[in-house]
Protein backbone atom coordinates (compact mmCIF):
# COMPACT_ATOMS: atom_id res chain seq x y z
CA UNK A 1 0.00 0.00 0.00
CA UNK A 2 1.31 3.76 -1.10
CA UNK A 3 2.06 5.52 1.84
CA UNK A 4 1.88 9.52 1.67
CA UNK A 5 5.32 11.59 2.31
CA UNK A 6 5.45 12.58 6.08
CA UNK A 7 4.70 16.17 5.79
CA UNK A 8 4.32 18.37 8.79
CA UNK A 9 2.56 21.52 10.02
CA UNK A 10 5.16 23.05 12.29
CA UNK A 11 5.40 26.90 13.12
CA UNK A 12 9.24 28.37 13.58
CA UNK A 13 9.33 30.31 16.76
CA UNK A 14 11.94 32.52 18.04
CA UNK A 15 14.04 31.86 21.50
CA UNK A 16 12.22 33.48 24.01
CA UNK A 17 9.28 33.94 22.59
CA UNK A 18 6.29 32.50 24.68
CA UNK A 19 3.82 30.56 23.10
CA UNK A 20 0.45 31.51 21.83
CA UNK A 21 -2.64 30.34 24.18
CA UNK A 22 -4.14 27.16 22.86
CA UNK A 23 -6.90 28.70 20.89
CA UNK A 24 -10.63 28.63 21.27
CA UNK A 25 -12.04 27.73 17.60
CA UNK A 26 -15.19 28.14 16.70
CA UNK A 27 -16.77 26.64 13.71
CA UNK A 28 -17.51 29.47 11.35
CA UNK A 29 -18.93 26.85 8.62
CA UNK A 30 -22.47 29.15 8.29
CA UNK A 31 -25.90 28.22 8.94
CA UNK A 32 -29.15 29.03 10.58
CA UNK A 33 -28.62 28.67 14.06
CA UNK A 34 -24.94 27.24 14.23
CA UNK A 35 -23.85 24.01 14.91
CA UNK A 36 -23.58 21.67 17.75
CA UNK A 37 -20.96 19.84 16.60
CA UNK A 38 -17.78 21.23 14.36
CA UNK A 39 -18.36 20.63 10.38
CA UNK A 40 -15.90 18.88 8.45
CA UNK A 41 -14.09 22.30 7.21
CA UNK A 42 -14.67 23.26 10.94
CA UNK A 43 -12.81 20.67 12.16
CA UNK A 44 -9.42 21.19 9.17
CA UNK A 45 -9.58 25.18 11.13
CA UNK A 46 -9.42 23.61 14.40
CA UNK A 47 -6.68 21.49 13.78
CA UNK A 48 -4.56 23.91 12.22
CA UNK A 49 -5.70 26.69 15.07
CA UNK A 50 -3.96 24.34 17.76
CA UNK A 51 -0.95 23.17 15.39
CA UNK A 52 -0.50 26.96 15.15
CA UNK A 53 -0.71 27.44 19.25
CA UNK A 54 1.33 24.63 19.46
CA UNK A 55 3.81 23.52 16.99
CA UNK A 56 6.36 21.28 19.54
CA UNK A 57 3.60 19.50 20.95
CA UNK A 58 1.00 19.29 17.93
CA UNK A 59 1.79 18.10 14.34
CA UNK A 60 -0.91 17.80 10.95
CA UNK A 61 0.02 15.79 7.80
CA UNK A 62 -2.48 14.05 4.98
CA UNK A 63 -2.88 9.98 5.73
CA UNK A 64 -4.36 9.90 2.26
CA UNK A 65 -7.27 11.05 0.21
CA UNK A 66 -10.93 9.82 -0.26
CA UNK A 67 -12.96 8.65 -3.67
CA UNK A 68 -13.56 12.39 -4.06
CA UNK A 69 -9.86 13.63 -3.50
CA UNK A 70 -10.73 15.01 -0.15
CA UNK A 71 -7.87 15.07 2.42
CA UNK A 72 -7.73 12.57 5.60
CA UNK A 73 -6.30 14.78 8.40
CA UNK A 74 -3.96 13.25 10.96
CA UNK A 75 -3.18 15.29 14.01
CA UNK A 76 -0.74 14.05 16.38
CA UNK A 77 0.17 14.98 19.82
CA UNK A 78 3.10 14.03 21.92
CA UNK A 79 6.94 12.21 20.86
CA UNK A 80 6.60 9.10 22.76
CA UNK A 81 8.00 5.62 21.72
CA UNK A 82 3.94 4.30 21.67
CA UNK A 83 1.53 4.99 19.39
CA UNK A 84 -2.31 5.32 19.55
CA UNK A 85 -4.33 5.80 17.10
CA UNK A 86 -8.17 7.49 17.57
CA UNK A 87 -10.64 6.99 14.41
CA UNK A 88 -13.37 9.64 14.06
CA UNK A 89 -15.76 9.97 11.61
CA UNK A 90 -15.90 7.02 10.74
CA UNK A 91 -20.07 7.11 9.67
CA UNK A 92 -21.23 9.97 7.64
CA UNK A 93 -24.23 10.66 10.39
CA UNK A 94 -22.58 10.63 13.64
CA UNK A 95 -20.30 13.89 13.80
CA UNK A 96 -19.44 13.22 17.78
CA UNK A 97 -16.02 12.08 16.70
CA UNK A 98 -14.51 14.71 15.84
CA UNK A 99 -15.62 16.90 18.41
CA UNK A 100 -14.26 14.62 20.49
CA UNK A 101 -10.99 14.19 18.91
CA UNK A 102 -10.72 18.02 18.90
CA UNK A 103 -11.29 18.88 22.52
CA UNK A 104 -8.82 15.85 23.47
CA UNK A 105 -5.88 17.37 21.38
CA UNK A 106 -6.62 20.80 22.92
CA UNK A 107 -6.34 18.91 26.38
CA UNK A 108 -2.78 17.52 25.20
CA UNK A 109 -1.92 21.57 23.85
CA UNK A 110 -2.77 22.30 27.37
CA UNK A 111 -1.02 19.35 29.21
CA UNK A 112 1.71 17.72 27.29
CA UNK A 113 3.06 16.38 29.94
CA UNK A 114 0.20 13.51 29.75
CA UNK A 115 1.49 12.14 26.75
CA UNK A 116 5.31 12.18 28.24
CA UNK A 117 4.32 10.09 31.24
CA UNK A 118 2.11 7.65 29.16
CA UNK A 119 5.83 7.52 26.55
CA UNK A 120 2.65 7.59 23.27
CA UNK A 121 2.32 9.84 20.63
CA UNK A 122 -1.54 9.97 20.00
CA UNK A 123 -2.47 10.12 16.85
CA UNK A 124 -6.17 11.54 15.99
CA UNK A 125 -7.71 10.80 12.27
CA UNK A 126 -9.96 13.84 12.04
CA UNK A 127 -12.60 12.22 9.54
CA UNK A 128 -12.30 9.07 8.08
CA UNK A 129 -15.29 9.15 5.80
CA UNK A 130 -14.85 13.14 4.27
CA UNK A 131 -17.33 12.43 1.64
CA UNK A 132 -20.13 10.98 3.23
CA UNK A 133 -19.85 13.94 5.90
CA UNK A 134 -19.86 16.54 3.18
CA UNK A 135 -23.40 14.83 2.46
CA UNK A 136 -24.86 14.57 6.17
CA UNK A 137 -23.63 17.16 7.82
CA UNK A 138 -26.51 19.46 5.79
CA UNK A 139 -28.53 18.92 9.10
CA UNK A 140 -26.46 21.23 11.60
CA UNK A 141 -25.87 23.95 9.02
CA UNK A 142 -29.07 24.41 6.59
CA UNK A 143 -32.51 23.68 6.43
CA UNK A 144 -33.11 20.19 4.35
CA UNK A 145 -36.23 19.65 2.25
CA UNK A 146 -38.97 19.32 3.72
CA UNK A 147 -38.27 20.96 7.01
CA UNK A 148 -40.49 22.19 9.01
CA UNK A 149 -39.30 25.83 10.03
CA UNK A 150 -40.36 29.66 8.72
CA UNK A 151 -36.87 30.86 7.77
CA UNK A 152 -35.80 31.22 4.11
CA UNK A 153 -35.09 28.50 2.52
CA UNK A 154 -31.33 28.05 2.06
CA UNK A 155 -29.22 26.58 -0.38
CA UNK A 156 -30.00 24.43 -3.21
CA UNK A 157 -29.57 20.82 -1.11
CA UNK A 158 -27.42 18.17 -2.80
CA UNK A 159 -24.52 20.52 -3.71
CA UNK A 160 -21.86 18.33 -4.97
CA UNK A 161 -18.58 18.66 -3.40
CA UNK A 162 -15.85 18.96 -6.09
CA UNK A 163 -12.49 16.55 -6.15
CA UNK A 164 -9.72 18.46 -5.78
CA UNK A 165 -6.10 16.79 -4.89
CA UNK A 166 -5.32 17.23 -1.44
CA UNK A 167 -3.78 20.22 -0.12
CA UNK A 168 -1.09 20.61 2.48
CA UNK A 169 -1.58 22.04 5.75
CA UNK A 170 -1.43 26.51 5.24
CA UNK A 171 2.01 27.38 6.68
CA UNK A 172 1.21 29.04 9.84
CA UNK A 173 2.23 32.72 11.05
CA UNK A 174 5.02 33.55 13.75
CA UNK A 175 3.15 32.68 17.11
CA UNK A 176 1.51 35.94 18.74
CA UNK A 177 1.45 36.84 22.16
CA UNK A 178 -1.28 35.59 23.72
CA UNK A 179 -4.56 37.11 23.79
CA UNK A 180 -7.43 37.14 26.38
CA UNK A 181 -9.62 34.32 24.87
CA UNK A 182 -13.10 35.15 24.11
CA UNK A 183 -16.38 33.79 24.57
CA UNK A 184 -16.61 30.12 23.02
CA UNK A 185 -19.50 30.59 20.00
CA UNK A 186 -19.45 26.33 19.68
CA UNK A 187 -19.73 23.77 22.48
CA UNK A 188 -16.49 21.90 21.60
CA UNK A 189 -14.82 25.02 23.79
CA UNK A 190 -10.94 23.96 24.10
CA UNK A 191 -9.96 25.63 26.84
CA UNK A 192 -11.82 24.39 29.67
CA UNK A 193 -13.70 21.44 30.97
CA UNK A 194 -16.90 23.37 31.95
CA UNK A 195 -20.11 22.39 30.05
CA UNK A 196 -20.58 24.90 27.98
CA UNK A 197 -23.94 26.46 26.33
CA UNK A 198 -25.25 24.47 22.88
CA UNK A 199 -25.98 26.83 20.42
CA UNK A 200 -29.55 24.99 20.16
CA UNK A 201 -31.41 21.56 21.39
CA UNK A 202 -31.33 19.76 18.22
CA UNK A 203 -34.81 17.29 17.60
CA UNK A 204 -34.76 13.91 16.12
CA UNK A 205 -36.64 15.07 13.18
CA UNK A 206 -34.06 17.91 12.45
CA UNK A 207 -31.02 15.23 12.41
CA UNK A 208 -33.44 12.92 10.11
CA UNK A 209 -34.44 15.59 7.43
CA UNK A 210 -30.71 15.87 7.22
CA UNK A 211 -29.99 12.35 7.30
CA UNK A 212 -27.14 10.45 5.60
CA UNK A 213 -25.23 7.71 5.96
CA UNK A 214 -23.98 5.56 2.79
CA UNK A 215 -24.42 2.05 2.00
CA UNK A 216 -22.98 -0.77 3.64
CA UNK A 217 -20.07 -0.50 0.87
CA UNK A 218 -19.23 2.87 1.41
CA UNK A 219 -18.41 2.71 5.33
CA UNK A 220 -14.62 2.89 5.42
CA UNK A 221 -14.75 0.93 8.14
CA UNK A 222 -16.40 -2.62 6.94
CA UNK A 223 -14.13 -3.74 3.79
CA UNK A 224 -15.14 -6.40 1.61
CA UNK A 225 -14.27 -9.42 3.31
CA UNK A 226 -12.52 -12.15 2.02
CA UNK A 227 -12.75 -13.47 -1.21
CA UNK A 228 -14.99 -10.51 -2.22
CA UNK A 229 -13.62 -9.09 -5.23
CA UNK A 230 -14.08 -5.86 -4.53
CA UNK A 231 -11.28 -3.58 -3.61
CA UNK A 232 -11.48 -1.36 -0.29
CA UNK A 233 -12.23 2.09 -1.74
CA UNK A 234 -9.34 4.42 -0.82
CA UNK A 235 -10.50 5.17 2.90
CA UNK A 236 -9.69 2.07 3.82
CA UNK A 237 -6.75 1.39 2.43
CA UNK A 238 -5.80 4.43 4.29
CA UNK A 239 -6.65 3.27 7.85
CA UNK A 240 -4.96 0.16 6.91
CA UNK A 241 -1.59 1.66 5.40
CA UNK A 242 -1.74 4.23 8.81
CA UNK A 243 -1.90 0.97 11.37
CA UNK A 244 0.42 -0.58 9.36
CA UNK A 245 3.05 2.75 9.82
CA UNK A 246 1.83 3.33 13.46
CA UNK A 247 1.46 -0.16 14.72
CA UNK A 248 -0.38 1.28 17.33
CA UNK A 249 -0.76 -0.49 20.71
CA UNK A 250 -4.38 0.56 20.91
CA UNK A 251 -6.78 1.72 18.23
CA UNK A 252 -10.02 3.57 19.22
CA UNK A 253 -12.99 4.22 17.10
CA UNK A 254 -15.52 6.80 18.20
CA UNK A 255 -19.28 6.32 17.34
CA UNK A 256 -22.27 8.28 18.04
CA UNK A 257 -25.53 6.26 17.96
CA UNK A 258 -28.29 8.33 16.87
CA UNK A 259 -31.03 6.83 19.78
CA UNK A 260 -30.28 4.88 22.20
CA UNK A 261 -27.20 4.33 24.93
CA UNK A 262 -23.80 4.07 25.52
CA UNK A 263 -21.43 0.79 24.96
CA UNK A 264 -18.53 -0.52 24.65
CA UNK A 265 -16.89 -3.10 22.16
CA UNK A 266 -13.21 -4.79 22.47
CA UNK A 267 -11.02 -6.80 20.46
CA UNK A 268 -9.72 -8.71 23.29
CA UNK A 269 -10.49 -8.32 27.29
CA UNK A 270 -9.38 -6.18 29.21
CA UNK A 271 -9.83 -6.95 32.88
CA UNK A 272 -11.03 -3.56 34.75
CA UNK A 273 -11.95 -1.76 32.08
CA UNK A 274 -15.90 -2.88 31.44
CA UNK A 275 -16.70 -1.60 35.63
CA UNK A 276 -14.52 1.73 34.52
CA UNK A 277 -16.59 2.45 31.77
CA UNK A 278 -19.71 1.56 32.95
CA UNK A 279 -18.41 4.15 36.11
CA UNK A 280 -17.78 6.78 33.59
CA UNK A 281 -21.01 6.34 32.17
CA UNK A 282 -22.86 6.31 35.02
CA UNK A 283 -21.25 9.53 36.72
CA UNK A 284 -22.58 11.25 33.43
CA UNK A 285 -25.85 10.53 33.61
CA UNK A 286 -25.79 8.27 29.82
CA UNK A 287 -28.20 5.47 29.44
CA UNK A 288 -26.20 2.16 29.15
CA UNK A 289 -27.43 -0.38 26.23
CA UNK A 290 -27.98 -3.59 28.46
CA UNK A 291 -27.25 -5.95 25.28
CA UNK A 292 -26.65 -3.59 22.41
CA UNK A 293 -28.18 -4.41 18.99
CA UNK A 294 -24.77 -4.26 17.37
CA UNK A 295 -22.17 -7.16 17.36
CA UNK A 296 -24.64 -10.02 17.22
CA UNK A 297 -21.96 -12.83 17.03
CA UNK A 298 -20.03 -10.58 20.05
CA UNK A 299 -19.48 -11.83 23.43
CA UNK A 300 -21.26 -9.92 26.09
CA UNK A 301 -18.90 -9.61 28.58
CA UNK A 302 -21.12 -7.56 31.01
CA UNK A 303 -23.81 -5.14 30.55
CA UNK A 304 -23.11 -2.67 27.97
CA UNK A 305 -19.83 -4.41 26.96
CA UNK A 306 -19.10 -6.48 24.00
CA UNK A 307 -16.00 -8.94 23.38
CA UNK A 308 -14.92 -10.15 19.98
CA UNK A 309 -14.55 -14.10 21.00
CA UNK A 310 -11.39 -15.75 21.00
CA UNK A 311 -10.86 -17.81 18.15
CA UNK A 312 -13.89 -15.84 16.24
CA UNK A 313 -13.53 -15.64 12.10
CA UNK A 314 -11.80 -12.61 10.44
CA UNK A 315 -14.81 -11.32 9.10
CA UNK A 316 -17.77 -9.30 11.14
CA UNK A 317 -21.42 -9.58 10.23
CA UNK A 318 -23.88 -7.49 10.29
CA UNK A 319 -27.41 -8.11 11.10
CA UNK A 320 -28.48 -7.52 7.57
CA UNK A 321 -26.17 -10.10 7.10
CA UNK A 322 -23.68 -7.97 5.52
CA UNK A 323 -20.35 -9.38 5.65
CA UNK A 324 -16.86 -7.50 5.90
CA UNK A 325 -13.17 -8.01 7.12
CA UNK A 326 -14.11 -4.91 9.44
CA UNK A 327 -10.76 -2.22 10.39
CA UNK A 328 -11.05 -3.02 14.03
CA UNK A 329 -9.88 -6.28 13.65
CA UNK A 330 -6.67 -5.23 11.36
CA UNK A 331 -4.66 -4.09 14.14
CA UNK A 332 -4.88 -7.62 16.06
CA UNK A 333 -2.12 -8.39 13.44
CA UNK A 334 0.67 -6.34 15.64
CA UNK A 335 -0.81 -7.72 19.09
CA UNK A 336 -2.88 -4.36 19.46
CA UNK A 337 -6.85 -3.62 20.68
CA UNK A 338 -9.34 -2.15 19.12
CA UNK A 339 -11.79 -0.71 20.86
CA UNK A 340 -15.20 0.84 19.85
CA UNK A 341 -16.79 3.61 21.92
CA UNK A 342 -20.82 4.25 21.40
CA UNK A 343 -22.08 7.86 22.72
CA UNK A 344 -25.70 8.52 22.25
CA UNK A 345 -27.09 11.71 20.43
CA UNK A 346 -30.23 11.23 22.28
CA UNK A 347 -30.55 8.80 25.33
CA UNK A 348 -33.04 6.33 26.05
CA UNK A 349 -32.99 5.41 29.45
CA UNK A 350 -34.94 2.14 28.96
CA UNK A 351 -32.21 0.53 26.75
CA UNK A 352 -30.93 -0.13 30.18
CA UNK A 353 -33.47 -1.61 32.10
CA UNK A 354 -32.25 -5.11 33.54
CA UNK A 355 -35.58 -6.35 33.93
CA UNK A 356 -37.05 -9.47 32.71
CA UNK A 357 -39.14 -10.14 29.38
CA UNK A 358 -42.01 -12.45 30.43
CA UNK A 359 -42.40 -13.76 26.21
CA UNK A 360 -39.00 -12.70 24.95
CA UNK A 361 -40.54 -14.40 21.14
CA UNK A 362 -43.54 -11.84 21.37
CA UNK A 363 -40.98 -8.78 22.23
CA UNK A 364 -39.12 -9.83 18.82
CA UNK A 365 -41.88 -10.60 16.94
CA UNK A 366 -43.44 -6.89 17.78
CA UNK A 367 -40.38 -5.07 16.75
CA UNK A 368 -40.09 -7.37 13.58
CA UNK A 369 -43.61 -6.13 12.67
CA UNK A 370 -42.89 -2.76 12.96
CA UNK A 371 -39.46 -3.02 10.95
CA UNK A 372 -41.30 -4.96 7.77
CA UNK A 373 -44.89 -2.64 8.02
CA UNK A 374 -43.20 0.36 7.76
CA UNK A 375 -40.74 -0.54 4.79
CA UNK A 376 -43.99 -1.65 3.30
CA UNK A 377 -45.38 1.58 4.00
CA UNK A 378 -42.49 3.69 2.81
CA UNK A 379 -42.67 1.58 -0.91
CA UNK A 380 -46.48 2.09 -0.66
CA UNK A 381 -45.53 6.03 -0.62
CA UNK A 382 -43.08 5.68 -2.98
CA UNK A 383 -45.33 3.95 -5.86
CA UNK A 384 -43.12 3.48 -8.75
CA UNK A 385 -40.02 6.04 -7.42
CA UNK A 386 -39.40 3.39 -5.09
CA UNK A 387 -37.77 1.06 -7.75
CA UNK A 388 -36.51 4.25 -10.08
CA UNK A 389 -33.45 6.35 -9.08
CA UNK A 390 -33.83 10.07 -9.12
CA UNK A 391 -33.56 11.86 -12.62
CA UNK A 392 -30.83 14.09 -10.91
CA UNK A 393 -27.59 12.01 -9.89
CA UNK A 394 -26.84 14.51 -7.14
CA UNK A 395 -29.93 12.27 -5.10
CA UNK A 396 -28.19 9.03 -6.14
CA UNK A 397 -26.42 8.57 -3.21
CA UNK A 398 -29.69 9.10 -1.05
CA UNK A 399 -31.56 6.55 -2.80
CA UNK A 400 -28.51 3.62 -3.34
CA UNK A 401 -28.34 4.20 0.66
CA UNK A 402 -32.18 4.18 1.38
CA UNK A 403 -33.06 1.54 -1.25
CA UNK A 404 -30.12 -1.08 0.37
CA UNK A 405 -31.65 -0.17 3.73
CA UNK A 406 -35.43 -0.93 2.61
CA UNK A 407 -34.58 -4.58 1.57
CA UNK A 408 -32.46 -5.47 4.53
CA UNK A 409 -35.77 -6.31 6.51
CA UNK A 410 -36.35 -9.99 6.36
CA UNK A 411 -32.57 -10.70 6.74
CA UNK A 412 -32.53 -8.45 9.49
CA UNK A 413 -35.69 -10.07 11.48
CA UNK A 414 -33.95 -13.35 10.06
CA UNK A 415 -30.91 -12.38 12.43
CA UNK A 416 -33.42 -11.74 15.01
CA UNK A 417 -35.86 -14.52 15.19
CA UNK A 418 -32.57 -17.36 14.51
CA UNK A 419 -29.99 -15.63 17.22
CA UNK A 420 -28.50 -18.21 19.20
CA UNK A 421 -26.97 -16.92 22.38
CA UNK A 422 -24.92 -19.79 23.52
CA UNK A 423 -21.73 -19.41 23.66
CA UNK A 424 -22.05 -15.57 23.69
CA UNK A 425 -22.78 -14.91 27.02
CA UNK A 426 -26.04 -15.87 27.42
CA UNK A 427 -27.66 -12.90 26.63
CA UNK A 428 -30.84 -13.81 24.80
CA UNK A 429 -32.46 -11.06 22.54
CA UNK A 430 -35.64 -9.33 24.09
CA UNK A 431 -34.43 -11.43 27.09
CA UNK A 432 -34.56 -8.00 29.49
CA UNK A 433 -36.71 -5.34 29.23
CA UNK A 434 -33.85 -2.87 28.01
CA UNK A 435 -32.78 -5.54 25.02
CA UNK A 436 -36.57 -5.46 23.99
CA UNK A 437 -36.45 -1.31 24.21
CA UNK A 438 -33.28 -1.57 21.70
CA UNK A 439 -34.43 -3.98 19.09
CA UNK A 440 -37.66 -1.18 19.25
CA UNK A 441 -35.54 1.71 18.03
CA UNK A 442 -33.51 -0.90 15.53
CA UNK A 443 -37.17 -1.82 13.90
CA UNK A 444 -37.57 2.14 13.84
CA UNK A 445 -34.35 3.31 13.05
CA UNK A 446 -34.13 1.38 9.71
CA UNK A 447 -37.65 2.71 7.73
CA UNK A 448 -36.91 5.97 9.02
CA UNK A 449 -33.42 6.19 7.75
CA UNK A 450 -34.80 5.00 4.74
CA UNK A 451 -37.56 7.11 4.09
CA UNK A 452 -35.44 10.53 5.16
CA UNK A 453 -32.91 9.82 2.75
CA UNK A 454 -35.28 8.98 0.06
CA UNK A 455 -37.09 12.33 0.78
CA UNK A 456 -33.63 13.95 0.06
CA UNK A 457 -32.81 12.21 -2.92
CA UNK A 458 -36.03 13.20 -4.71
CA UNK A 459 -35.52 16.75 -3.88
CA UNK A 460 -35.51 17.28 -7.66
CA UNK A 461 -39.05 16.50 -8.36
CA UNK A 462 -40.76 17.82 -4.91
CA UNK A 463 -44.32 17.10 -6.38
CA UNK A 464 -45.60 13.52 -4.52
CA UNK A 465 -43.39 14.08 -1.81
CA UNK A 466 -45.68 15.18 0.86
CA UNK A 467 -46.10 11.39 2.21
CA UNK A 468 -42.59 11.36 2.52
CA UNK A 469 -42.21 14.67 4.40
CA UNK A 470 -45.67 13.15 6.52
CA UNK A 471 -43.59 10.00 7.15
CA UNK A 472 -40.54 11.68 8.72
CA UNK A 473 -41.99 13.86 10.75
CA UNK A 474 -44.76 10.99 12.19
CA UNK A 475 -42.01 8.41 12.69
CA UNK A 476 -39.65 10.95 14.22
CA UNK A 477 -42.23 12.00 16.51
CA UNK A 478 -43.43 8.52 17.61
CA UNK A 479 -39.90 7.18 18.30
CA UNK A 480 -38.90 9.83 20.36
CA UNK A 481 -42.49 9.62 22.34
CA UNK A 482 -42.42 6.14 22.52
CA UNK A 483 -38.85 5.85 24.19
CA UNK A 484 -38.57 8.98 25.94
CA UNK A 485 -35.93 10.02 23.97
CA UNK A 486 -33.88 13.05 25.49
CA UNK A 487 -30.83 15.25 23.68
CA UNK A 488 -27.52 14.88 25.19
CA UNK A 489 -25.22 17.83 25.64
CA UNK A 490 -22.30 17.38 23.29
CA UNK A 491 -19.69 18.02 26.35
CA UNK A 492 -20.94 14.82 27.85
CA UNK A 493 -20.95 13.30 24.76
CA UNK A 494 -17.81 13.71 24.50
CA UNK A 495 -16.74 13.65 28.03
CA UNK A 496 -17.89 9.68 27.50
CA UNK A 497 -15.69 9.23 24.77
CA UNK A 498 -12.35 10.69 26.58
CA UNK A 499 -13.04 9.28 29.73
CA UNK A 500 -12.95 5.61 28.78
CA UNK A 501 -10.07 6.30 25.77
CA UNK A 502 -8.00 7.98 28.89
CA UNK A 503 -8.90 4.96 30.99
CA UNK A 504 -8.27 2.10 28.71
CA UNK A 505 -5.16 3.86 27.26
CA UNK A 506 -3.64 4.23 30.73
CA UNK A 507 -4.48 0.48 31.39
CA UNK A 508 -2.37 -0.46 28.52
CA UNK A 509 0.49 1.54 28.98
CA UNK A 510 1.19 2.11 32.19
CA UNK A 511 -0.97 -1.08 33.95
CA UNK A 512 -3.07 1.34 36.11
CA UNK A 513 -6.03 3.24 35.50
CA UNK A 514 -5.47 7.11 35.43
CA UNK A 515 -5.61 9.28 37.64
CA UNK A 516 -8.18 11.13 38.87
Amino acid sequence: MAWPPRQWTAVRGTRGTRPAAVPTVPDRAGGMRGTPYPTLDGLVRAARSLVAARPGTLRLRVAGTSRAGEPLWLLSAGHGSRQVLTVAGAHANEPVGGASSLRLAGEFARDPAVLEALDCTWNLLLCLDPDGTRLGERWMTARPPGAPSSEPESHEPHEPHEPHEPQEPQEPQEPQEPQEPQEPREPYELRGSHEPREPWTPTVEEYFRGFYRPDFGGHPEFPPAAGDPRPPIPESRALMALIDDLRPVVQFSLHGVDVGGSFLQLTRSMPGVPEAFRAVVAELGVPLEHRPFDGMEWFVDSPGVLVRPEGAPDDDRDPSGFTSQSTWLYPMRYGAVSAVVEAPLWGVAAVGDPSPVADPERAIARAADVLLSRTKELEEALGGRAHRPPRDARGTPYYTAARELMDIGPGVVGTWTTYDARGLGGSALAATAGNAASLGIAARRIPLRAVAMMRQAFTDAPEGTAALDALVRDWSHELTTTFGARWLPVHRQTSLHLRTMRHVAARLLTGRPPAR
